[in-house]
């Protein structure tokens, strides 16, 4: 279960309460996998392919236990004994997990993708990250599980009251969540990672010059900006009557001297939808970047 967290415990069940549904063939969801703990008594458990036909089965007890169920895996408990007592959990990857137990948005896909230049395996240890216009806090959330120690930032205070009360029920130490107007309120502090995802489109045009120097003055020497936002092109004009959107190029102009990670203004969707039910499309800018180190005097040889 290496990485995985489990984000959903069943209570414990007897011959007399396993779930019928459960005894017969099912399957677990997409990035969600399964694991059945035999407490006392005994079960046969199959797993099974999408025609019922059994790929593997056996008996298990508390001394030896049934596989871990991959995701999407077909499955059954075929059989117990009278004195079964057993229990099942669910694990998913950490970028899941605060979707799944608390139902909010999975968190940003720029988000998990910056995380593969932000870890250990890159050198690099998590140091304080800042989440500007956090939401719900999928992301901040994220973040924290990945080890950096998060400040995270919403105007709206139902919003951040909702993320506290996760924050003391996860019992996180180290992520704090307050409320603050970025579009009129200067930020303060220095960061290895600070973003700002699906958030400046919102905000007065007047504001994002400023919001952006804040960033980058705020950012560690090495550290990285994450930026998406709404554009609104010739070829693709944004749907929306947003305050705010980026022209062509105009995100990567304020990034010149860093070192641009990825950057691209590819159409993407908005959760919200049109009148028929679809999601709307539209144009986004996506900037990850990394601010270069200062250059030290040179060492004599």
């Amino acid at each position: 279960m290496q990485e995985l967290l489990c984000y959903q415990t069943m209570p414990i069940w007897t011959a007399e309460t396993i779930p019928a549904a459960f005894r017969e063939r099912h399957n677990t969801k997409e990035g969600v996998w399964a694991r059945l703990t035999v407490l006392q008594g005994s079960l046969t458990f199959d797993l099974l392919n999408e025609d019922s036909d059994i790929l593997q089965s056996g008996t298990f007890s508390s001394l030896r236990q049934p596989p871990q169920v991959e995701p999407q895996q077909w499955h059954r408990i075929a059989a117990v004994s009278d004195d079964i007592r057993c229990r099942l959990a669910f694990y998913c990857r950490p970028e899941d997990y605060y979707h799944l137990k608390y139902g909010l948005t999975r968190t940003h896909s720029e988000v998990i993708n910056a995380g593969n230049y932000l870890l250990p395996g890159n050198g690099l240890l998590p140091g304080k990250a800042l989440d500007l216009g956090c939401g719900g806090g999928r992301n901040a959330l994220y973040l924290d599980l990945l080890g950096f120690r998060v400040t995270a930032h919403d105007k709206n205070p139902q919003s951040i009251a909702a993320l506290n009360e996760i924050i003391a029920a996860e019992e996180r130490q180290n992520i704090s969540a307050s409320v603050l107007d970025i579009s009129e309120e200067t930020i303060s502090g220095q960061y290895q990672f600070i973003l700002s995802t699906v958030v400046m489109m919102f905000l007065p045009a007047g504001c994002i010059s400023r919001l952006i120097g804040d960033m980058q003055r705020s950012t560690l020497p090495g550290g990285m900006n994450l930026i998406v936002a709404a554009m609104s092109t010739p070829d693709f004009p944004c749907p929306i009557p947003f305050p705010f959107t980026f022209g062509p190029g105009e995100l990567k102009r304020y990034y010149e001297g860093w070192e641009i990670i990825k950057y691209n203004e590819d159409p993407g969707e908005l959760h919200k939808t049109d009148a028929d039910g679809n999601r709307i499309k539209l144009r986004f800018a996506t900037l990850l970047a990394r601010k270069r180190p200062v250059a030290g005097p040179l060492t004599p040889e």
